[in-house]
């Protein structure tokens, strides 16, 4: 039986997610950064930790440590020497709880970061995630400013509370969703490359759902959500991502 991966604790999410040199073509490949590989960077080149700091930072051995900053540090020269675009996604990671002894350190604090924290949760919650915008639900999974939260248990709604993206776009939001500790998303559009983040992240999806946000979460938590199975919005397969779902509402007709 294969060891269960120790995810690495990272304070926040940064608060840029891609980079590109000047000039860089569309078509060139980005160089992908996992999260805890920024974390390293951030911690030993950014901070001056020691490499044994950086992994009592990180919850993980010294040797771990090791591999991610040799090879973010790898990754960064392919950028710098052949001018790639760098993306910052996925990973083995979750969120800094802020209630260790160094978490006065400026990056563990939400009000300076803006970053949203895992909030604990019990074994027998689910806590479900909903696209969000001015009280419905946002039509396009990979634009969504704000998602709301709920916690639910035994049929019934225990809380809700709204966190923003901070302008996480399409390759980052499984990771937020997986470092809440959501377990499904209620969604309106949304693209195959997205689904399959969300399913690697273990996240259950429900799209092809509109209307109000909280009404559709105690539809959830009777059983009663009417949602479509086979959602998909392919139009960024050949449009690109400027397509507008939210104007016409993917899921529910021709993109579904």
């Amino acid at each position: 039986m294969p060891r269960p991966k120790k995810y690495r604790s990272v304070c926040a999410l940064p608060r840029t997610l891609s980079f590109a040199p000047e000039g860089t073509s569309d078509y060139a490949e980005a160089v992908i950064l996992t999260v805890e590989e920024y974390e390293a960077i951030r911690l030993i080149d950014k901070e001056g930790l020691s490499q044994e700091q950086c992994s009592e930072r990180m919850q993980v051995a010294r040797t771990t440590v090791q591999q991610i900053y040799a090879q973010a540090r790898k990754k960064l020269a392919d950028v710098l020497v052949d001018g790639l675009p760098l993306r910052i996604e996925g990973g083995d990671y979750r969120l800094c709880s802020g209630g260790r002894s160094y978490c006065a350190h400026r990056f563990c604090h939400k009000e300076e970061t803006g970053q949203v924290y895992e909030k604990p949760k019990g074994e027998t919650i689910m806590r479900i995630a909903v696209t969000y915008e001015d009280g419905d639900i946002f039509q396009h999974f990979g634009h969504t400013q704000q998602f709301k939260l709920y916690d639910v248990e035994n049929g019934r709604i225990l809380s809700s509370e709204v966190v923003d993206t901070n302008g996480s776009g399409h390759g980052a939001l499984a990771g937020l969703l997986r470092a809440m500790k959501v377990d499904a998303l209620i969604c309106g559009g949304i693209g195959g490359g997205a689904q399959m983040a969300l399913a690697e992240a273990g996240i259950r999806l429900f799209g092809g759902v509109s209307g109000n946000a909280d009404a559709a979460a105690e539809a959830f938590a009777s059983g009663k959500l009417d949602f479509n199975p086979n959602v998909r919005c392919d139009h960024h397969d050949h449009h690109g991502e400027d397509h507008a779902c939210g104007a016409h509402g993917c899921g529910s007709h021709s993109c579904g």
